[in-house]
């Protein structure tokens, strides 16, 4: 099948509210134009140089999401055009990505990843963590960057009842979170779900899923 194929496939799936991130990280140029070409305006990288290839090189309708995990030093390369920061876990990062955004006179929107795996490679935050945070001084003094939602990552596992729960938990810290709203955090999204577990993170309530392989085929 093709990736047009696969996207409409995909598509007809989802619910309407439901935003599909492209997870393009690894694949050329020429790839994510047939994504876009078939109408795909929402790609996800995991790495910051290769982001900024791609845009370099593509139109600028294009809403780069970054889903990997963020390194501060590499902030200032995608602060003029970033869309959505999947990965933020720390007051430090968001610290700098406040900073870059202000040299570039804009707001970036992030979200906070929220480890919910028992996996001890995934990064993320507790809910505990989340909480003081959007509630601290420091946070709210931050005023080019907006917090608009979660990501979690669940476990990679054949056991579904187990990534269900997790998800569960996820849409549960979401739903405690939100009614603490600021100028700088309106809590709207719930990203969560892959290629491979994003039906469940839709019945679980996820409203932005990251997918790859199913579109593009898998990775090198």
């Amino acid at each position: 099948m093709s990736i047009t194929n696969n996207l409409e496939t995909i598509n007809s799936k989802l619910p309407e509210e439901v935003k599909l991130v492209a997870v393009s990280k690894t694949k050329p140029v020429s790839e994510l134009m047939e994504a876009y070409d078939a109408g795909q305006r929402i790609m996800g990288e995991n790495k910051v140089q290769e982001m900024v290839e791609k845009y370099e090189k593509m139109p600028k309708d294009i809403q780069w999401h970054m889903i990997g995990h963020v390194q501060r030093n590499k902030v200032k390369y995608m602060a003029e055009f970033v869309d959505l920061i999947h990965g933020v876990d720390s007051l430090k990062l968001l610290k700098e990505i406040n900073k870059q955004a202000k040299k570039h006179e804009r707001v970036i929107d992030c979200l906070f990843q929220l480890k919910i795996a028992e996996e001890d490679s995934k990064f993320g935050m507790s809910a505990k963590d989340a909480k003081s945070l959007i509630s601290s001084e420091a946070f709210l003094e931050l005023k080019n960057i907006r917090i608009t939602g979660l990501m979690g990552m669940a476990t990679f596992t054949d056991d579904t009842d187990q990534v269900r729960s997790e998800f569960k938990r996820l849409k549960t810290i979401f739903e405690d979170l939100k009614p603490i709203a600021s100028n700088n955090c309106d809590l709207k999204i719930v990203s969560m779900g892959m290629s491979g577990d994003y039906a469940i993170a839709i019945e679980e309530g996820s409203n932005m899923v990251r997918i790859g392989s199913r579109i593009f085929g898998a990775r090198d």
